[in-house]
């Protein structure tokens, strides 16, 4: 098949950390784990902020449709609940926890574990595109920028980390998958050379037949992120940080250096950081925005500032809104 004509499915992981059911599960949860496995929360593992939903889904959708209008099925993966605004006939399959992940692991409130089983999807493309909802595409799709004759595009960050031996419980969940990868790759491949970056917070351009290698490759680093309940430094994620890293080292991808903006609602520059995103959309290649408000009150000031800003720059509500 022509690469061209290829349909590249859309993956999302997403959360409403409103939803009273959901969050009375996340209770029982956290009350029924006991103090070691607290003491394993990664940094920043169990903050509001990582499940609180600003409408960053609705937009996403939005921004999908204006750059990538060519894209294939998108699937949403999500514990039993629908947003209230979607319209799940016009080419949106809900993925629900219990279709992938054994009953036995459940429930699971670690992106982490959830994405170590993305690749078993069924009826999923052998080629996708899996974003958070808080990573937005930012101009125009093209299929070769992210599926080459170089392989899979990855992004890096600039800023360097700490050259690690070991994980570390003060440190995030991407510094110690960091680490992790760098063990892992370093006593399987003697020649593998670490780079001391985390990867941007990037749309994630996959491979299907190459998650499947990898679990049969590293069957016990899949084994323990699907251990955990919440995030856990001790079991940090693996699809962030050794899936492009492995794709890297075996040539089936390459760095590429874009444009982008990564903008944390929390950062005390946080109004200069969504003016530079003004500005420059619809040249970058993706954006995010990150909610590092954390315990902020719904009706935060930093919080009003995500869903207005989007709402600024993606005003047209796309297909997969139900009309009023």
């Amino acid at each position: 098949m022509n690469q061209q004509k290829e349909k590249i499915d859309i993956v999302y992981l997403w959360v409403d950390g409103a939803d009273p059911l959901w969050r009375n599960k996340r209770q029982h949860a956290l009350t029924q784990s006991d103090d070691l496995a607290r003491q394993k929360l990664a940094r920043y593992g169990d903050v509001a902020g990582r499940y609180r939903d600003n409408q960053e889904l609705r937009f996403n959708l939005r921004a999908l449709e204006k750059f990538f209008p060519d894209h294939g099925h998108i699937y949403l993966v999500t514990d039993g609940q629908v947003p209230s605004w979607l319209n799940c006939t016009a080419g949106i399959t809900l993925i629900d926890h219990t279709s992938i992940i054994p009953s036995a692991a459940l429930p699971v409130f670690d992106s982490g574990h959830i994405e170590s089983y993305l690749h078993h999807i069924p009826r999923l493309s052998e080629k996708f595109i899996y974003l958070n909802d808080d990573v937005f595409f930012g101009a125009t799709v093209h299929v070769d920028d992210w599926f080459g004759k170089h392989g899979v595009a990855v992004f890096k960050e600039h800023a360097q980390v700490p050259d690690y031996n070991t994980l570390q419980k003060d440190e995030t969940a991407l510094v110690n998958a960091s680490i992790l990868s760098k063990q892992w790759l370093q006593q399987r491949y003697p020649s593998y050379q670490h780079v001391h970056r985390i990867f941007a917070h990037a749309p994630r351009p996959m491979l299907k037949q190459v998650l499947i290698e990898l679990e049969n490759e590293a069957p016990e680093l899949f084994e323990q992120v699907r251990q955990t309940v919440f995030r856990d430094w001790q079991r940090p994620p693996i699809v962030p940080d050794l899936v492009p890293r492995w794709m890297l080292h075996r040539g089936l991808a390459h760095l590429k250096d874009v444009d982008y903006r990564y903008v944390c609602s929390g950062d005390i520059d946080a109004a200069q950081q969504f003016a530079s995103l003004m500005t420059c959309f619809g040249k970058l290649a993706f954006f995010c925005i990150n909610d590092t408000s954390d315990n902020a009150a719904w009706d935060d000031p930093q919080l009003i500032r995500i869903s207005a800003s989007l709402e600024q720059l993606l005003p047209e509500a796309s297909r997969f809104e139900l009309r009023n």
